[in-house]
């Protein structure tokens, strides 16, 4: 097998496919099969390990001018379906907001996204658009994760958000991620734009349980040097932490138990 990574949008997660005979080089644009239909990509990488018992779809062919043309106007049409979707939804009080649509290259189907407060019943929605593009139609609700990633913005660090910029899949963030490295459990400093935990909170939450290891919580009484007292604070990358002995406060450096 011949197995290349291909990207259907520059933000989107990366697809392999098997080449067979053909020898393609990064960045250049294929049509591929999948089960969708035939879609348009780009290639990002040659893949040289991998399981030989997967399967893989086909790269049909390396794209010509015309299927590039093809592919511009795919583009045009689906802006174009958007807003309709957005009018005919509009007129049927759906409560839905659309977010983004695409046609497949050889336009068997048409992908819609869009959020919405709650559950919708689009089969009137539905049946009104496949009678106007005349192929099969998909509506996909999406949270508001995926909708920050759409809709992009600037996050806490002043840059452009994770997930618009090179996340290429949306990871499980959990409240102990936060806990473990210590952050005060408020709602706008550990949330992102689309209010859920910030995707941050797990580039590093390994770092932090492994500098964690041996080290007293926050509420623990311990001894250390003839010390006796409770912990107040814990610093866990410097390996620190701050004894209440009762009459006095106490720094503890855990990397050579010595006061300072």
């Amino acid at each position: 097998m011949n197995i290349y990574g291909v990207k259907f949008s520059d933000k989107g997660k990366v697809y392999y496919f098997n080449a067979h005979d053909l020898k393609i080089n990064n960045n250049v644009c294929v049509i591929v099969e999948t089960e969708k239909g035939l879609q348009y990509g780009k290639v990002t990488e040659k893949v040289k390990d991998f399981n030989s018992k997967d399967t893989f779809k086909d790269i049909v062919r390396v794209t010509t001018k015309e299927d590039y043309k093809k592919h511009l106007n795919n583009l045009k049409e689906a802006d174009q379906a958007l807003k309709k979707a957005q009018e005919l939804a509009d007129g049927l009080s759906l409560g839905m907001r659309f977010l983004s649509s695409s046609f497949t290259f050889d336009k068997k189907q048409l992908l819609l996204s869009f959020t919405a407060d709650e559950r919708v019943d689009f089969r009137e929605l539905t049946r009104k658009l496949a009678a106007i593009y005349k192929t099969r139609i998909e509506l996909r609700q999406i949270g508001a994760r995926d909708k920050a990633c759409s809709v992009s913005g600037i996050g806490q660090c002043g840059r452009e958000l994770c997930c618009a910029s090179f996340l290429t899949s949306l990871e499980s963030v959990s409240m102990n991620m936060a806990k473990n490295q210590n952050l005060a459990l408020n709602p706008s400093k550990i949330n992102g734009c689309c209010g859920r935990l910030l995707c941050c909170l797990a580039y590093e939450d390994q770092n932090y349980l492994e500098a964690q290891k041996g080290m007293p919580n926050v509420g623990d009484t311990v001894t250390i040097e003839s010390s006796k007292g409770k912990v107040i604070f814990v610093d866990i990358l410097n390996r620190k932490i701050k004894l209440d002995c009762g009459n006095e406060i106490k720094e503890v450096n855990l990397n050579n138990e010595s006061n300072k």
